[in-house]
């Protein structure tokens, strides 16, 4: 989401600054020109909004992008466009004037607004919307959500590693991060999850030996105790012969592909496995219908985005999260 606020601002801003050099130079005094930078103007507000809520939709935000409102502003920038040209061509130099600083002031406007929103979702905040209820029930489905992305540290944007670190990632901690797949190929969860953002629980970290026997967590072979946030539904428990050696078996979690022997069985048994450094193993609260690292490996700390922190939206779910 970032990056495409930062690709509005920046085309925003292009066409501001190349709309001031046109004025300056006084080519818009050739009626053509003129005509051909209203049209422009029409048609890289009708991509923007195209590009923006096509991205809300494929990633579940509502609001996003549906046939019916692709089609809408389809029609919306033809309209927009035919008219620029009508206004254009008609307007006497003053009229002309004036539709000048109309556009260039929206350009500034939403260069402006583009480049504040990308620098703040880079490095303070992100919007996210729970899509599933594997976190169930600290996190509903539709429970839209800030991720705190500063709490564990700052980091340029497209760098692996942080510039300054502020916190550990600890066990208990609800992150929010980027699925670590390896190409848009990739198959997890029944279909490729690659560019996705998951939300789930840390439950163990770096170095860390897991395992889950009949539901409950083990970590460096001592029990975990419960938690109120774990959710688990009246299902059999089920125990398995590993198809696999053990000693591939590690090596088959941490190359994504475990589910593809298991399935299922992974939910209550599942390991032991060893979380590699820089790695964490995050297992959603809804236990028994949560795709998580159980089924897809451990998750990169470079993929993490931030900790999930504050409910904003439904108002009578508003509240820190925990």
């Amino acid at each position: 989401m970032e990056l495409r606020l930062l690709i509005i601002g920046v085309t925003a801003f292009i066409f501001a600054k190349l709309s001031k050099y046109f004025k300056k130079r006084n080519f818009f005094d050739n009626k053509k020109v003129f005509i051909s930078w209203n049209c422009a103007f029409a048609l890289t507000a009708g991509a923007m909004v195209y590009c923006l809520l096509n991205f809300m939709a494929k990633n579940g935000i509502e609001g996003g992008l549906s046939a019916g409102t692709a089609a809408l502003i389809i029609t919306a920038t033809i309209a927009c466009c035919a008219f620029n040209i009508y206004k254009a061509k008609t307007a006497d130099a003053k009229a002309a004037d004036k539709i000048y600083a109309f556009n260039l002031d929206w350009a500034e406007t939403v260069y402006f607004a583009g480049f504040f929103a990308s620098v703040a979702m880079f490095f303070v905040l992100q919007a996210f919307k729970i899509p599933s209820a594997s976190m169930r029930n600290t996190l509903l489905e539709g429970d839209n959500l800030f991720v705190n992305k500063i709490t564990y540290g700052i980091r340029l944007p497209f760098m692996r590693h942080k510039l300054v670190k502020f916190k550990d990632i600890k066990r208990g901690d609800i992150i929010v991060f980027s699925f670590p797949a390896a190409s848009k190929s990739q198959t997890n969860c029944g279909e490729p999850q690659y560019g996705r953002d998951f939300v789930k629980r840390v439950i163990a970290l770096p170095g860390e030996t897991v395992e889950i026997k009949n539901k409950r967590v083990f970590i460096n072979g001592e029990l975990m105790p419960s938690q109120p946030y774990e959710v688990y539904a009246n299902h059999e428990r089920k125990e398995y012969e590993l198809p696999v050696p053990h000693e591939e078996y590690q090596k088959i979690w941490e190359d994504r592909e475990l589910e593809k022997y298991l399935g299922l069985y992974l939910r209550d048994y599942f390991g032991p496995v060893k979380v590699p450094q820089g790695m964490y193993l995050g297992i959603g609260d809804n236990r028994d219908f949560s795709c998580d690292s159980r089924f897809w490996g451990p998750i990169p700390e470079r993929n993490i985005k931030g900790k999930a922190w504050f409910i904003h939206w439904p108002l009578s779910r508003a509240r820190l999260i925990k």
